[in-house]
């Protein structure tokens, strides 16, 4: 079923100047290159400058923040990957040594990836765990110094 609408308030889509009223008794103001019915004529001529550069000053506040966020998140990977590593190099380490060998190329990693910069990262948990692994590190290269000063 069709409703009925009165003739005034049909419109018409004419290009891209917008829809217009099949009665032209209502003014209109062009905008942009659309027509707005009854649009106030009183607005200023650089509003659709001021608002485009707004616009612009909201993206880049948005691509700034974007890029803070991708920061954080790399810290953390980083902070990850680091403490990953030590534990490679403290596996390394137990394998050399439980095959009776010195393990002197695996403690000398160990104390490569230790000095390596560790980043900060906000979680107090993933924290607590990258110092127990440094302390961990730190605790088998002083026992390696301790075994070569003994022999």
């Amino acid at each position: 079923m069709v409703a009925h609408v009165p003739e005034s308030h049909r419109m018409k889509v004419t290009g891209p100047t917008g829809p217009s009223a099949s009665q032209s008794s209502r003014p209109t103001k062009a905008v942009g290159g659309f027509s707005v019915p009854g649009a106030a004529s009183a607005a200023p001529a650089g509003a659709p400058a001021a608002a485009s550069s707004v616009s612009g000053v909201a993206g880049m506040t948005a691509l700034m923040a974007l890029q803070g966020v991708e920061d954080a998140t790399e810290r953390r990977r980083r902070a990850v990957r680091r403490g990953s590593g030590l534990l490679d190099r403290l596996d390394e380490l137990k394998m050399a040594l439980l095959a009776g060998e010195a393990g002197e190329g695996a403690l000398e990693r160990l104390g490569r990836s230790l000095k390596e910069e560790r980043p900060d990262d906000a979680d107090p948990g993933l924290k607590a765990l990258l110092d127990q692994i440094d302390l961990r590190a730190q605790v088998e290269l002083a026992k390696a110094d301790l075994r070569r000063n003994v022999a």
